[in-house]
């Protein structure tokens, strides 16, 4: 027996001293609400109602069980209630990639506040942003995509400790200079000079953000058609020893524009579009109560990895896929 369903046709029955208003209160056949009294009479073993009556009345046994069947609906409804409120109140995860500016993190979880969406804020490198979507650890992520392809794109260059932005060794730039505009880097400017005394070229780190495949195919073919040697590009460890190293000017990081400046270092952007990073907002389906990402969460992620709107828009089926993780990842392999 549904204990509150069967209690829920008693007490709307006494409100409504008519077993018909009562039904049509609760939105169910008259029938069935009688079979419910019926049961919960034969349940507690007394009648509830009067029947010899044309108008149903409540006989002492009922007025008797009255209040307490009141009381569990009541406590029935105020129990809903909190779990209610438990889940709108849940902190939702939101995964960024690594070394996004504190600040920019700080303004997300302000504004999920503001806007009645706890948020709590994880850097995570790209795959486990994707199988956290997918499992329903997370609920908003970006996720890495081809640029072309993207919602938003953030331009990638070399940061280097050079003042000119140059790839040549050269003595660190003080931090917090200000640089005159570089002009967009070629891959085939890097080939190893034949000039005698030329300074070596620089190695070029590249962080977990960028070993994606389609990140790692691009570049190692567009390397290889650049005629750079085998090995000039490889994979950095830790974010915080590569930015040590380019720091000492050991090496050329590959990294966004707003993470060089902060980092006191010179930046120029590739000219190569196709090498660039590219995001889509990314939203689980493994959380009922967790809509599509908000605008306002989508343009404050934009701000902390400092990517910009690419020109194509973003369509329905564009954010069904991305509010959809399992299907994109098994449509990406």
């Amino acid at each position: 027996m549904d204990l509150l369903a069967h209690l829920e046709a008693y007490v709307a029955a006494v409100d409504e001293a008519s077993f018909s208003r009562a039904a049509d209160r609760l939105g169910i056949a008259q029938p069935l609400l009688s079979r419910r009294i019926k049961t919960l009479e034969e349940h507690y073993g007394g009648l509830l109602f009067d029947r010899s009556r044309r108008q149903v009345t409540t006989t002492d046994f009922g007025v008797l069980l009255l209040p307490y069947a009141q009381d569990v609906l009541d406590r029935a409804e105020r129990l809903w209630q909190i779990a209610e409120s438990a889940r709108c109140s849940a902190v939702r995860t939101v995964a960024v990639p690594a070394a996004c500016h504190p600040a920019a993190l700080a303004r997300i979880i302000r504004a999920g506040t503001e806007h009645g969406i706890p948020l709590g804020v994880r850097e995570l490198p790209p795959g486990e942003r994707e199988s956290g979507l997918a499992d329903g650890s997370l609920a908003y992520a970006l996720l890495r995509v081809a640029p072309e392809d993207a919602a938003l794109r953030v331009p990638l260059g070399l940061a280097t400790a050079t003042p000119s932005g140059t790839l040549d060794d050269a003595p660190p730039a003080p931090a917090g200079a200000r640089h005159p505009r570089p002009r967009a880097v070629h891959l085939e400017d890097l080939r190893p000079r034949r000039d005698r005394g030329a300074p070596s070229a620089l190695p070029i780190l590249t962080t977990a953000e960028d070993c994606v495949p389609h990140g790692q195919d691009r570049l190692s073919r567009a390397a290889a058609r650049s005629g750079l040697p085998v090995g000039r590009i490889r994979p950095a460890g830790a974010i915080a020893g590569a930015l040590a190293e380019m720091l000492a000017g050991r090496v050329a990081l590959l990294c966004s524009e707003p993470f060089a400046r902060r980092h006191g270092a010179s930046w120029a952007p590739l000219a190569d579009t196709s090498l660039h990073r590219g995001y889509d907002p990314g939203t689980t389906r493994r959380q009922p109560n967790v809509a599509r990402m908000p605008d306002w969460l989508v343009a404050l992620l934009a701000s902390a990895v400092g990517a910009t709107p690419t020109a194509a828009p973003v369509t329905a089926a564009s954010r069904a896929a991305d509010h959809d993780a399992p299907s994109r990842l098994a449509a990406r392999g």
